[in-house]
């Protein structure tokens, strides 16, 4: 029975796994499972150099060097959450694999200080009270071996070796602030409870499950409507109801399950909003155990040969018997920036992409994410004639977009964009901004300045970069603000938290916060401000 730890719907995360003869037989099992049938001579790129996960946290180290000038705009803390495991895997290991842990910088008074904590998931619990990898790893889902270690999981929850009475997510992609409460997402899970403290701490408080109104997986990317202060989400299953849209109130009450009708599972990572409809993505990546067990894929398999379909539901529809339906081209998308509407178009600004192959990213290969070619596309629905248009707007390749995000939903001129230029879509080497006002050069097949590219913040040669959060002035000037990022220098070692003007793109930070370690690669960020902190909610 799960514990609730106060009136917002809480829950402490207490999971019961059991040792003993039934725990080390299937231990055993699944170790002459791997020993006959894993390629052990595989690479796992994905836990060498600077993807190589931090065993220990780091409790609040203070007073960091800072080199420049944070503006009174950036008081707050920065946060960037990404995977982190904290046990070797026993075979397989996926990028998406590892627990989550958030990396967060306290800003105050022009001072930072360092913190990281793992989100403490039921899973890490688990496998903390085993000391060892338990529970199935994505990286592992390929072929007849797929298949046994999802077997392995099974046998282990049955004869109650785990506890899946809090679901086995990871926390590992993205953070949302919404209602006082900061929440770490990964789309398999209901979200987990995170409180940021003073010195800039963090601690998880539980998990959230809206009143036992959320029965289902939750998104990486809900939407928070900056004007309404409404949160809108939803959650994909590889059983019907296959996609289910939920609205939460500004007050953090859930709304009643919408069930949108899509014809099988698919994989939707994104979706957006406008002033009166949320849009969906029924995008040809299929959930195929079948494929992946003959054709040794992964679970997930995209189909060339399908159109790509967009629903364009009202906000706050009962039912989906409103949504409108529009196709274009085939395709697959991972982030959207923003969507908007115009006269009788919704628009949607995205980083759209041909042909993706998620064996690319099984970090087995060295340099396979550079077949990952996002580039940034305008798309348009038309709710009259019921017609669909959509226009490049850059070469390769573009993703992690972002915007003011007090214009999410409406009519934004600016988008940054992290660029990956020569080394794929797992090592950022720039960021890009976007004037959606002026005309793209379609013509060019690299991402230069000129047209709408207004800017390029390089990161420099052997140094990569991470998720830009845009933090505004005071201002009414939609790019008058500071982009913020976690960095890293692979020819030093060393990280560090940069500021750059969002205006002006200048190839020189306005500040660069050194780091006491090395920060992994990581997802998503998110910058929490100063007046968002107080208004957590106090447990």
């Amino acid at each position: 029975m799960a514990e609730k730890l106060g009136d917002d719907g809480i829950l402490s995360v207490n999971p019961k796994p059991s040792k003993g003869f039934s725990s080390k037989l299937i231990d055993l099992l699944e170790a002459l499972v791997v020993k006959l049938m894993h390629d052990t001579s595989l690479p796992l790129n994905y836990l060498s150099g600077n993807f190589a996960p931090l065993r220990d946290e780091t409790p609040p180290v203070k007073d960091l060097p800072v080199h420049g000038f944070l503006h009174e705009c950036l008081n707050g803390e920065f946060l960037r959450v990404g995977p982190n495991p904290k046990f070797d895997p026993v075979a397989g290991y996926l990028w998406f694999d590892g627990d989550g842990m958030i990396h967060g910088v306290r800003i105050k008074e022009g001072k930072a200080t360092y913190a990281s904590r793992y989100v403490k998931t039921s899973r890490l619990k688990q496998e903390e009270f085993f000391g060892a990898a338990k529970l199935m790893k994505i990286g592992d889902l390929k072929g007849i071996f797929g298949i046994l270690m999802a077997n392995m999981q099974h046998l282990r929850t049955k004869l109650k070796v785990l506890d899946d009475s809090y679901g086995n997510g990871t926390a590992n992609t993205s953070l949302v602030y919404h209602h006082g409460q900061l929440l770490a997402l990964q789309e398999t899970d209901k979200p987990y409870v995170i409180k940021v403290l003073e010195d800039g701490d963090m601690q998880t408080l539980g998990m959230i499950d809206y009143d036992k109104r959320l029965t289902h997986s939750f998104t990486a990317h809900p939407k928070v409507d900056p004007v309404t202060g409404e949160m809108f989400t939803f959650g994909y299953s590889h059983m019907p109801p296959y996609l289910i849209y939920r609205v939460i109130s500004k007050d953090g009450i859930m709304q009643d399950p919408v069930p949108i009708t899509i014809s099988e599972p698919i994989m939707m990572h994104d979706f957006a909003i406008t002033e009166n409809y949320s849009i969906f993505m029924d995008l040809p990546m299929h959930f195929r155990p079948k494929e992946m067990v003959k054709e040794k894929k992964m679970l997930y398999s995209f189909d060339p040969t399908k159109k790509a379909r967009f629903g364009v539901l009202p906000r706050y529809a009962k039912d989906d018997l409103m949504i409108k339906w529009f196709e274009l081209p085939n395709c697959f998308i991972f982030h959207n920036a923003n969507a908007w509407e115009e006269d009788e178009e919704v628009v949607l600004i995205t980083c759209r992409l041909e042909n993706p192959n998620l064996d690319m990213v099984s970090g087995n290969e060295g340099k396979v994410l550079r077949s990952f070619s996002n580039e940034l596309y305008e798309m348009r629905f038309n709710m009259k004639t019921g017609s669909a248009s959509q226009k490049k707007l850059s070469a390769s390749s573009v993703d992690f977009p972002r915007i003011n995000e007090s214009y999410t939903g409406k009519k934004n001129r600016y988008v940054y964009g992290i660029g990956t230029f020569l080394d794929g879509i797992s090592k950022v080497t720039g960021i890009i901004k976007f004037d959606l006002h002026a005309e793209a050069e379609t013509d060019k097949t690299m991402l230069q300045i000129g047209g709408n590219i207004k800017g390029i913040y390089k990161m420099g040669h052997g140094i990569y970069g991470s998720d830009p959060i845009y933090v505004p002035r005071e201002t009414t000037e939609e790019d008058d603000g500071y982009l913020i990022f976690f960095v890293h220098d692979e020819n030093t070692g060393k990280s560090s938290v940069n500021v750059i003007e969002a205006k002006t793109m200048s190839s020189e930070p306005v500040a660069v916060v050194e780091l006491p370690h090395r920060v992994p690669y990581g997802f998503h960020a998110l910058f929490v401000t100063e007046e968002q902190l107080k208004d957590q909610t106090l447990i």
